[in-house]
């Protein structure tokens, strides 16, 4: 089963309204409005692509150690999955996904980090909850996210639908400003250069894992 077809069993439960979620067609509609106005701002298109040069960071691991991009593709290419949190289950979904596919990376002599603007206590967490070997990178303010072009200001009335649905986005994220970043997943070779880019400011949409091979075979200096 593709990460995609369980994503989209997901959302079918979810905007049906089943058990456990019982979540009332009001909350899906304004969801479903958030998401289409961020389509439509072009925000993603602004995005950092294949061919651009990787922002280089610096950020902290669930454990307060800090890990530098220059480190990690000092070790081989890198691939980078900007995650919005332990409280969104397509990102969760899509970690595990990562997860499995993560051997394949490994053979090709890639790193596999996550970037969330997530508290360390909570990307414990989700280190936790999702089975995780890799590490999941604290972005405050989500400054990285935003030097990739990811990060988007939450309108007010999704705010208010998020506060009443009890998902305190300040209280998880340790930061008082209301700023998310739109689901993306890169690849960037040794050089710094990004060979892969995939940005959807759909939430409910995520590229499979194995959609990145054919650039981390490039990046290893394998024939695609």
């Amino acid at each position: 089963m593709t990460l995609q077809s369980k994503l989209d069993a997901f959302k079918a439960d979810f905007q049906a309204g089943k058990p456990p979620f019982n979540v009332p067609h009001s909350v899906i509609e304004t969801m479903n409005r958030a998401t289409a106005e961020l389509i439509a701002s072009g925000a993603a298109q602004k995005a950092l692509k294949a061919g651009d040069t990787l922002p280089a960071f610096s950020l902290a691991d669930p454990e307060g150690k800090t890990v530098s991009s220059a480190d990690l593709l000092a070790q081989g290419p890198l691939v980078i999955s900007f995650y919005r949190g332990v409280w969104c289950p397509y990102c969760n979904m899509e970690l595990q996904a990562l997860q499995e596919a993560l051997p394949q990376f490994e053979a090709l002599g890639a790193q596999l980090v996550a970037i969330s603007p997530q508290n360390p206590v909570n990307s414990r967490k989700s280190l936790r909850q999702n089975n995780l070997t890799f590490p999941i990178l604290s972005d405050p303010h989500n400054d990285v996210a935003a030097a990739f072009g990811l990060r988007f200001e939450m309108q007010d009335y999704l705010v208010e639908l998020y506060k009443s649905l009890k998902n305190d986005l300040p209280a998880f994220n340790g930061d008082p400003s209301w700023t998310l970043p739109m689901p993306a997943r890169y690849v960037v070779g040794q050089d710094g250069v990004i060979l892969y880019a995939e940005v959807n400011p759909d939430y409910t949409r995520r590229p499979e894992p194995e959609d990145m091979l054919p650039a981390l075979r490039l990046a290893s200096g394998r024939a695609a």
